[in-house]
């Protein structure tokens, strides 16, 4: 199912999922209507001085998973999976639970045009940890990491993942940057504005990488066509995946 939603629909359907055993696997894909900053948990505690900074316009939320800030609006698509604890595609060590799930996501990116690539656990540990031949902003979660994220073949972070773990449940959350996110508010949110310039040194896009092969910018009405394809063909791909399970 895909929505049109806020952050905070996400972390709160999230939230009472996870609450409970989760029984089979489930899914939301995430259009964001607004922006918001979703601080990973061990920001938590700076969340009051980061919403003063951002302003009321701005909601600034926790989610149970570990990382950096996330700035969600419209130039994201969010992918949420439930699993039971016990679930195939949840087994094996912690991190190759993504494995599955960041092909997914390259596979439905390719046939819109954006070419991407996996990041590997072995590179990690070879270090190729650095974006962009810069080393990371553990901060902010586009500008580090983790194994199984789509990056460039300049290591530019494209999507990102987590993952939530409870007794009864799994949940596996992926964002994708559809065009250039407005990388300042974050920044400035953050108390990090000197960061701007390498923050976006460490990111692409959708957009971006479809530019780099030659095809065209995309207007307004396109890039709402082109946000509406892909969270339709991700939520496809994730019925057709998840539908024997």
């Amino acid at each position: 199912m895909q929505l049109q939603a806020s952050a905070d629909d996400e972390q709160h359907w999230i939230r009472q999922a996870l609450s409970a055993p989760v029984p089979r696997p489930q899914w939301r894909v995430w259009r964001y209507r607004a922006p918001a900053i979703v601080l990973g948990l061990s920001q938590r505690r700076l969340r009051d001085e980061i919403a003063v900074r951002a302003g009321e316009a701005l909601p600034v939320l926790v989610r149970a998973s570990g990382g950096g800030a996330v700035l969600a609006g419209p130039w994201m698509i969010g992918a949420t999976v439930l699993l039971p604890p016990q679930h195939a595609l949840a087994a094996g060590a912690l991190v190759d639970s993504y494995r599955w799930f960041g092909e997914l996501h390259a596979g439905v990116l390719r046939a819109f045009g954006v070419e991407s690539r996996l990041l590997l656990p072995r590179a990690l540990r070879e270090g190729d940890s650095r974006v962009a031949g810069f080393e990371p902003l553990a901060w902010a979660c586009f500008g580090a990491l983790s194994p199984w994220e789509l990056v460039d073949s300049g290591n530019r972070k494209l999507s990102g993942l987590a993952q939530q773990r409870r007794a009864g449940g799994i949940a596996l959350v992926a964002g994708t940057l559809l065009w250039r996110p407005p990388w300042s508010v974050l920044c400035e949110a953050l108390d990090r504005g000197d960061a701007l310039e390498a923050l976006a040194m460490r990111t692409t896009d959708c957009e971006s990488i479809r530019a780099s092969v030659g095809l065209a910018p995309l207007d307004e009405m396109q890039r709402a066509r082109f946000s509406s394809g892909l969270a339709a063909a991700i939520d496809a791909a994730l019925a057709d995946t998840l539908a024997g399970e």
